[in-house]
């Protein structure tokens, strides 16, 4: 099967991602996406005249429980915890894990 992705897309992809590639694990992710892209063709071209349209895979609903406030931890218990708490503004400091 001919492949529907370049090396160019798997490593734009890569990029995205932040991953760094080999050359096998390159060509390992052209075959497999091009695998999961040529089944995801196939599944668009189904005929699916008369199939109902399903928006729930379970036929009951879910049962949501009331909102109520429960007592939580306080403020100064939870940043006791913290650690590298703001305590003058109350806040988490976490550190940054986006450039």
């Amino acid at each position: 099967m001919p492949s529907i992705l370049t090396k160019e897309d798997v490593d734009r992809v890569a990029e995205l991602a932040r991953l760094e590639l080999t050359e096998s694990e390159r060509e390992m992710f052209i075959r497999q996406l091009t695998d999961i892209l040529v089944y995801a063709q196939q599944v668009c071209e189904l005929d699916t005249t008369g199939v109902v349209p399903t928006t729930h895979v379970l036929t009951n609903q879910g049962t949501l429980r009331p909102d109520e406030t429960r007592p939580s931890l306080s403020r100064k218990d939870a940043l006791a915890s913290a650690p590298d708490p703001d305590t003058e503004k109350g806040f988490f400091k976490v550190p940054k894990v986006i450039e």
